[in-house]
């Protein structure tokens, strides 16, 4: 079976080691890649009209050079732009970064048919997750299994906004500008920060211990 693969990631040697492991897999495949290493290439590759390839599969690393102008600043920010352009594209998404917010983020808004922590993989696992995506199931590396297990939709802690307060309170976005980036009154975003207390057992605490407890439980 033929596939067409675009792989985006912004370190030509890591594309390369992907490349080298996907031309051992048993399954029959001939795998033809092609590399993008930027969100700005990956989205004029995507979107190009008329289409000179369209790609069987999408493997996106999270952290990537931002493209402002489409308003793509994570590989996460493509997901949509490949549903759109490429609808029978199987996506993947690989990261280094494993936090519960994070994962919680892209299970149920972009839901990619896998998702691969970097740390818990090897050759013969990649090579697996490759097999049962295109094969149309979903693959999910151990931490995100791990994290899916926990993460309950009902909870409260992982509702859009409080998953955004507790992610600005880490970049050391004080309140006056969460209101304006959340479009949210000073009254409701303490509101929150109450709420998210509560839920982390913090009693009276300050911001800092919001992070720390976050932090404990590896929610940021």
């Amino acid at each position: 079976m033929h596939v067409n693969l675009l792989i985006v990631d912004d370190h030509l040697p890591i594309i390369e080691g992907y490349k080298s492991i996907l031309s051992f897999n048993k399954s029959g495949y001939t795998i033809e890649t092609t590399a993008a290493t930027s969100l700005e290439r990956a989205y004029k590759i995507i979107t190009q009209e008329p289409k000179t390839t369209f790609f069987d599969a999408v493997f996106i690393d999270l952290t990537l050079p931002e493209y402002p102008e489409q308003k793509l600043f994570t590989g996460e920010d493509l997901v949509p732009v490949v549903k759109k352009h490429l609808p029978n594209a199987k996506i993947a998404i690989l990261t280094s970064h494993a936090e519960s917010i994070l994962m919680y983020r892209i299970l149920n808004e972009s839901n990619p048919n896998g998702i691969l922590v970097k740390s818990d993989f090897t050759s013969e696992e990649f090579l697996v997750a490759f097999g049962v995506i295109m094969k149309g199931e979903n693959y999910y590396s151990t931490t995100v299994l791990n994290y899916k297990k926990q993460l309950v939709p009902g909870n409260k802690i992982f509702d859009s906004y409080n998953r955004q307060i507790i992610q600005l309170l880490s970049q050391g976005v004080k309140t006056k500008n969460i209101q304006e980036i959340l479009h949210l009154s000073k009254s409701a975003v303490d509101k929150r920060k109450a709420a998210i207390k509560e839920m982390l057992d913090i009693d009276k605490g300050t911001d800092e211990d919001i992070l720390r407890e976050a932090r404990k439980r590896g929610l940021i």
